[in-house]
């Protein structure tokens, strides 16, 4: 498989049509089908903004036939207005006594913040999440990570937000969480826009694939494929929307 070996932002920034992308290449599957892949620059989106007039504005510009949408589950979060602000979330005896010995996993990103940690009490309950400490405790000197969320489940792998070191001061004050629904949202997307959409919480580890609308043309496994590399980039880029286009 193909990978582009480095990422030169300057190299790769394009405008069109009033839009500004990042051409990430080309990428090569393991079943030898191409794929070009562009990510669209936004604004920064903030809460209860429209998924559809999204699209329209920024990726219908450089939309062709047989062209597919990868979503950033970050942004639609936002639009789903499923997010937690700081107010909302009472850091308890176990959060602020447990988060000190939380780790942080494979993304960068960990339990070690009281806030993330009751959010995590409160959607999971207490019994739970002592559980998964304890399985994470007893697993992780065997060189196991990611018990904790496995048992936690309910998607708290997928809680971003609460982070002192992100670039933007907003996402500081504001957990975001996946939305529970992810098939149904890709598929009222597609029926408003007709652009083929797969919502995607990506990062430079895994590509996490939360639900894809119906009649979605790749496979799981091509999806795979295609967002091996990460075009998203990290969430300074701005740029949670990637055109997926077969190269023919």
């Amino acid at each position: 498989m193909g990978i582009i070996p480095s990422r030169n932002l300057e190299e790769q920034r394009r405008e069109e049509n009033g839009v500004t992308y990042f051409d990430r290449g080309v990428v090569e599957g393991k079943n030898g089908r191409k794929y070009s892949r562009f990510a669209i620059q936004t604004h920064f989106v903030e809460v209860g903004e429209d998924q559809a007039a999204l699209v329209e504005k920024y990726v219908r510009p450089l939309y062709q036939e047989g062209d597919m949408l990868s979503f950033g589950a970050k942004v639609m979060a936002m639009c789903t207005k499923n997010v937690k602000t700081r107010e909302e979330v009472k850091p308890g005896f176990w959060a602020n006594f447990l988060w000190r010995f939380a780790g942080i996993n494979h993304t960068g990103v960990g339990m070690h913040e009281p806030y993330k940690l009751q959010l995590v009490i409160d959607m999971c309950g207490l019994p739970r999440v002592l559980l998964a400490v304890v399985c994470s405790a007893v697993t992780k000197p065997f060189g196991v990570h990611g018990v904790f969320y496995k048992v936690c489940g309910k998607g708290v792998g997928g809680i971003d937000g609460f982070y002192f070191r992100s670039s933007f001061d907003r996402y500081k004050e504001l957990a975001l969480i996946n939305p529970p629904n992810p098939v149904e949202l890709c598929n009222d997307l597609k029926a408003k826009t007709g652009i083929p959409v797969v919502l995607m919480d990506a990062n430079d580890i895994e590509q996490n694939q939360l639900g894809k609308c119906d009649g979605f043309p790749l496979t799981d496994d091509e999806i795979q494929d295609a967002m091996q590399d990460n075009p998203s980039g990290q969430g300074d880029e701005l740029t949670p929307f990637i055109l997926i286009r077969p190269v023919k």
